[in-house]
């Protein structure tokens, strides 16, 4: 017999996922009830900490790179006072907590800005070495951190310079909202910087010292535990096929404390691409954010479904296998049994026929073979067909009938969400928060491409010459993946220098008095330029073009949804799905939303979340305009997210998704089998059915062979044999005549 072949696999294999299946059912649906915190609610804070690991790391690399490419613009002319150097970097950025300038040779302190640097801490013998000007994280007297970049000033004569510039590890533009609090964690646990935490000082009462004390207590707890589970590789830290964020993310569970469970998520810098690290990820810091979330008394998990549906399917899977085996399984291996006897000459006992189906018409042709084989000539008798009432066909279809009852109601009447369905109001604050801090981190790209373009600005004077402003720009150029071109325009609107693309400025347009502006020209995408004046060049500007996908690559984020960058009329600039320029938002609710939400709350707008319900349809929403200073705050665009509650790891979702789930699960196990079954043993069945009757009925010219090597292939193997035994119409013929003459004699 084949392996795979015959009427044994199917039914066996059909058996065996009926019962897995039911095990499947009864634990999975029985744990998919109410929980105390949702998974999505869980899964959330992952996600808040990967935004600020994604927020940190890029403001770490930039900050290096913007020190480095200035020192290296520095370099290229002639020699500038450190003083000086100090103060054009101060006027330009405003990132850095201070600045010095040392001479590597003397140890000397030639200049410095803000606060004292732990210069005592730097090995200046070495920096020569590979990595020797690599940022470090040192730790003050007061116990913060300070992280410590370095940047070489060389001129031709002069001793070389050491540019050094410190920052902190706090967050650029996170917005925690109430009650969160986040943190940067070394690599040994050790907390490094914490926001959303109030100093004991900062509190009245002896309850929120104690609150205080707890929060520092259980965002310890987390450190340490986010700093064990990033040294794992990313690979293994995530489920196969997830994807997402590039490093190793997770979430955690604390304490209760005042009837609130505090939920932690941890993510470790990683790098914009897979298998590239930065000068930010080398560092080894991870960030955890932590909120206190409201546990639900009434949430309890039942099993009762689960053990019910399981049971149901063991019922119907019983039934299903026992008409199966009683009524296709067992007349097969009967008949295949007969077929055997008689093919060998055992011609004394009747052949026991089936009762219906196609097993019944080979039994009864079976039968009229032995009785020709005995000497009875074709139709000497009158013989009665076996009984046709319910084939095999039309048992695959009530075995699928019985299947389908089971798996159809799972899929599409039991366990539906509704509209009824609660959704967790952290859900619709996280999102709020999740999009501010991500419109934030926009403008900040933009307020960074635009510094860069003031820097090169400022280097450039009316002696410059359009071969060296070419290989100013082209050096930019190659550092800063977020313009498409570079270029320098003259007061009549004609480029002097330029690096890249071509230029899409107005053609004889001076430059825009606007430092950063959008250009529609009826093509694929928006046209965002970033303009610096150069001193003494009557009115002549640097030029930069951002690439929209260096704007679209900011918006995506995992676990946000959809997300859409629109301008004060709303139109959208840019976004992390497919969209068309200027186009609008796909629903007036949204667009009602972006408007309301660019209103003045006080001093200035505010970002907003809401929760949208139209029947099962129910959306989480947020909107966020730019705030703040820079240039890019003129643009009064707006940041729009949101997706459908249905996508969210909340209890009546994920009980209506495995209930569907188990019920696509019966329905494919059936039509598996069952079509196995019907392709193996039906078809072949019912064509040996025919084949048999027409042997009996007398022809013996047509030679049986076997299709398959199982039960059924054994049956026409024996068909075959009697064929051959049995006399044909010449042999009748000439036993016939032999047979009168021997009378006559």
């Amino acid at each position: 017999m084949s392996l795979l072949g015959g009427i044994r696999p199917p039914i066996a294999v059909l058996s065996v996922l009926l019962l897995a299946l039911a095990g499947i059912t009864a634990l999975t649906l029985g744990r998919a009830g109410q929980e105390a915190v949702p998974k999505a609610v869980k899964l959330s804070q992952q996600h808040f900490a990967e935004d600020g690991a994604i927020a940190l790391r890029a403001s770490i690399d930039e900050s290096v790179t913007d020190l480095t490419r200035t020192a290296e613009l520095f370099s290229a002319g002639e020699p500038v006072q450190p003083d000086a150097v100090l103060d054009k970097i101060g006027s330009v950025y405003q990132k850095w907590m201070g600045t010095a300038v040392v001479e590597i040779s003397s140890g000397k302190l030639l200049a410095a800005r803000g606060e004292n640097l732990p210069l005592t801490a730097i090995d200046r013998g070495a920096l020569a070495d590979k990595d020797g000007l690599a940022p470090r994280m040192v730790r003050l007297e007061n116990g913060e951190t300070r992280l410590l970049s370095f940047a070489l000033l060389t001129w031709e004569g002069q001793p070389q310079q050491l540019l050094v510039a410190s920052s902190s590890l706090r967050f650029p533009g996170i917005s925690l909202g109430k009650f969160r609090s986040i943190a940067v964690v070394g690599q040994d646990g050790h907390v490094l910087s914490t926001d959303g935490i109030p100093e004991p000082e900062q509190v009245l009462t002896d309850l929120q010292r104690e609150e205080v004390k707890q929060s520092n207590k259980q965002l310890k707890a987390f450190a340490e535990a986010a700093a064990k589970k990033a040294r794992t590789h990313p690979l293994m830290s995530k489920e196969p096929g997830s994807g997402g964020f590039l490093g190793v993310s997770g979430h955690l569970t604390g304490e209760r404390y005042l009837g609130e469970r505090a939920i932690g998520g941890y993510a470790s810098l990683a790098g914009p691409e897979a298998g590239k690290p930065t000068v930010a990820t080398r560092l080894g810091l991870t960030v955890v954010a932590q909120v206190p979330v409201a546990e639900d008394p009434a949430a309890t998990s039942s099993s009762a479904f689960g053990l019910l549906a399981a049971a149901a399917l063991l019922l119907i899977g019983g039934v299903t296998v026992y008409l199966l085996l009683r009524t296709v399984q067992r007349p097969l291996i009967r008949l295949f049994l007969e077929g055997r006897r008689l093919s060998r000459g055992d011609l004394e006992r009747p052949v026991t026929v089936p009762k219906s189906g196609e097993a019944a018409r080979i039994g009864a042709a079976l039968e009229r073979l032995r009785r020709q084989l005995l000497g009875e000539p074709v139709g000497g008798r009158t013989e009665k067909p076996g009984r046709r009432r319910f084939g095999s066909r039309t048992l695959i279809a009530v075995c699928g009938v019985l299947l389908l009852a089971w798996s159809a109601p799972l899929m599409l009447l039991l366990n539906r969400a509704g509209d009824t369905v609660v959704v967790p109001q952290q859900m619709v604050n996280d999102q709020r928060e999740r999009t501010d801090t991500l419109t934030d981190r926009v403008r900040r790209a933009l307020n960074e491409g635009h510094a860069d373009l003031t820097s090169v600005a400022s280097l450039m004077g009316d002696r410059t010459k359009p071969s060296d402003m070419a290989k100013v720009l082209e050096s930019t150029l190659n550092q800063h993946p977020r313009y498409q071109s570079l270029y320098v325009l003259d007061a009549k609107g004609e480029v002097v220098a330029e690096a890249g693309d071509d230029p899409r400025s107005p053609s004889g347009k001076g430059p825009s008095a606007k430092p950063i502006r959008v250009l529609d020209e009826g093509g694929k995408e928006p046209v965002i330029l970033g303009t610096a004046e150069i001193q003494g060049r009557q009115g002549a500007a640097v030029v930069g073009e951002f690439r929209i996908d260096f704007l679209n690559s900011l918006l995506k984020r995992p676990g946000l949804g959809e997300v859409r960058v629109v301008d004060s009329e709303r139109k959208v600039i840019g976004a992390n799905t497919g969209y068309r320029e200027f186009e609008g938002l796909p629903s007036g609710r949204l667009d009602a939303l972006a408007e309301g939400t660019g209103q003045k709350v006080g001093l200035s707008p505010r970002p907003s979340g809401v929760l949208y319900r139209d029947g099962d349809d129910i959306q989480i929403a947020a909107a966020a305009p730019f705030v703040g200073g820079g240039a890019a705050h003129a643009l009064g665009w707006t940041v729009l997210s949101w997706q459908p509650a249905s996508g969210l790891a909340i209890p009546e979702y994920s009980l209506q998704n495995r209930t569907v789930l188990a019920g696509l699960l019966g329905i494919t196990a059936a039509a598996a089998c069952l079509g196995w079954l019907h392709i193996v043993v039906v078809r072949p069945l019912r064509h040996l059915a025919d084949q048999a009757e027409a042997l009996a009925d007398g022809d013996r010219k047509t030679v049986l062979y076997p299709r398959h090597h199982d039960e059924v292939g054994a049956v026409t193997r024996s068909l075959e044999l009697i064929r051959q035994q049995l006399p044909t119409g010449t042999q009748r013929k000439r036993d016939g005549v032999t047979a009168g003459l021997a009378g006559r004699n």
